[in-house]
């Protein structure tokens, strides 16, 4: 049973063409959209790879960037083939390669989904991602003496200024770990002698942050050294008063930030994918509108179009019976090759 058949005259297959020519060129904007975005996500990523483990989360990208070459190329094709099919003689060079053209365009549809999820499902990989990653920059500021460590401090630094953020999961996180360098700290002194013998592995740990954890917002002047220690400001309690610290943890406000860009990318790629699905469609319905044409010597009589041949489980059942052909076709070549070395053994 053929599935959603029309019946198309000549006028109704020239305007069907038509139509498909435009919004293929359309969808060939959309690939460069699609590159564009996949470009700056990655661009994005790069800036801030020092505080981030693992390059997976570089998969998306890269993905939205060959999707978008994919797009441009398929569709300019496309394109290419609706304009010719206005004309017999140049459909004809068409005709054999459509059927394998219109499968490609089905995997190709499948896998831009799939890319669109992704953008919507890349936040968990992302979270571990950023919370290791700048866990080991922090550890690294204070080494602005050591080759391919200098530019640490400015990087978090920059990125706690742009992001108005404080540490991985907050200011406390700076606490845990030595962030001044050796360099300047007096080990004459006795407060400096005593805080690294207090300290089990003998770290310089202080209750401060740096400077760019302060927010500038606060009417208060900054206090950024002996935050838990009231009596060493006046008229202040780390545990009532607000701090004018950044509450908020880097890591957080860098997930919101990609999460919110990948979420936008994955909604556009959704509409392009809308568009492309809709585009397969027309080109099967003109595929199969031009095979149906009884005279091709009246190109004005009407023909009939459709999507599927057969009812969807029919279809769907002899994929999977041409399937299980393939794979035994390729079983038996295999076995009629390992036959013939047998001979050769002997």
């Amino acid at each position: 049973m053929v599935l959603l058949k029309v019946k198309f005259d000549q006028k109704k297959r020239v305007k069907l063409a038509q139509g498909l020519w435009l919004m293929n060129w359309l969808s060939v904007l959309a690939g460069i959209i699609i590159f564009s975005l996949g470009l700056f996500l990655k661009i994005e990523l790069r800036k801030r790879s020092d505080v981030m483990d693992n390059s997976e989360s570089h998969f998306v990208p890269n993905s939205l960037i060959g999707m978008g070459v994919l797009s441009c190329v398929f569709n300019s094709l496309a394109g290419k083939i609706c304009y010719d099919a206005l004309d017999p003689a140049k459909y004809a060079k068409w005709k054999p390669w459509l059927k394998p053209y219109l499968a490609i365009c089905v995997l190709f549809k499948i896998v831009l989904f799939l890319v669109a999820l992704c953008c919507f499902l890349m936040r968990g990989s992302l979270e571990s991602t950023l919370a290791h990653g700048l866990k080991n920059g922090m550890k690294y500021y204070r080494d602005t003496d050591t080759p391919g460590r200098c530019f640490m401090k400015k990087t978090i630094d920059m990125l706690q200024i742009e992001f108005k953020c404080c540490g991985n999961n907050g200011f406390r996180d700076w606490f845990e770990i030595q962030w001044i360098s050796n360099r300047y700290l007096d080990f004459s002194s006795k407060e400096v002698k005593d805080r690294i013998k207090s300290n089990v592995d003998g770290r310089y740990l202080v209750d401060g942050v740096p400077f760019s954890c302060c927010n500038p917002n606060s009417p208060r002047p900054c206090i950024q050294y002996q935050l838990t220690n009231n009596s060493a400001h006046y008229s202040y309690d780390h545990q009532t008063e607000e701090l004018n610290l950044w509450a908020r943890g880097c890591r957080a406000a860098l997930l919101r930030y990609y999460s919110s860009l990948m979420n936008s990318m994955g909604a556009a790629v959704l509409l392009v994918w809308l568009l492309e699905v809709t585009i397969t469609i027309g080109l099967r319905y003109l595929h199969t509108a031009l095979e149906g044409v009884s005279n091709p010597e009246d190109p004005e009589c009407e023909s009939e179009g459709w999507l599927l041949e057969k009812s969807v489980p029919e279809t769907w059942k002899s994929f999977l019976e041409s399937l299980k052909k393939l794979g035994k076709s390729n079983q038996v070549e295999a076995e009629g090759a390992e036959a013939g070395q047998a001979p050769e053994a002997g």
